[in-house]
């Protein structure tokens, strides 16, 4: 499964100045609102088992990056989320470095590999420096999802 097949550009929010992200509580309500409507649940339904999950340890992963994730007995399929902010937001990081793109992914429990799979990929995804400039660069969820195909694309073809 290609991340562009989970990730749709309506999905993507870009906070420039943080007004929407001033901490991990605020991204985890954006995560949940942009997952809502299309996993066919409640903002409530997502956000509690991503704070759960939050609460164990922290999915800031260094380098500017956290990846809030769960699964969910309802959720129908995997589905993801991103967040770039590039004015930074405390999320207790394993660097304690503030983080600036939040890549939440939703999955079904009963598809506990498949979810393992799309977090690795976006963890490769976001290995790359510059990658993850380009993304704080973009200035639109639609910018931000060619970058997203356009990685894919070459992914496989190499």
């Amino acid at each position: 499964m290609r991340l562009p097949e989970i990730l749709t550009p309506a999905r993507i929010l870009v906070d420039p100045d943080g007004s929407r992200t001033k901490d991990k509580g605020a991204v985890l309500d954006r995560l949940a609102e942009l997952l809502a409507t299309d996993l066919h649940l409640s903002v409530e339904e997502i956000r509690i088992p991503l704070g759960e999950r939050e609460d164990l340890q922290s999915t800031g992963i260094g380098d500017g990056v956290a990846i809030p994730h769960t699964a969910l007995e309802k959720a129908e399929g995997q589905t993801a989320a991103l967040v770039l902010c590039p004015a930074g937001v405390p999320f207790d990081a394993i660097d304690g470095a503030p983080v600036r793109i939040i890549f939440g992914v939703v999955g079904p429990k009963r598809a506990a590999s498949e979810h393992l799979k799309i977090l690795a990929k976006v963890s490769r995804l976001l290995r790359s420096p510059e990658t993850r400039r380009r993304l704080l660069e973009s200035a639109t969820g639609e910018q931000a999802y060619s970058l997203i195909e356009e990685h894919e694309s070459s992914s496989i073809s190499t």
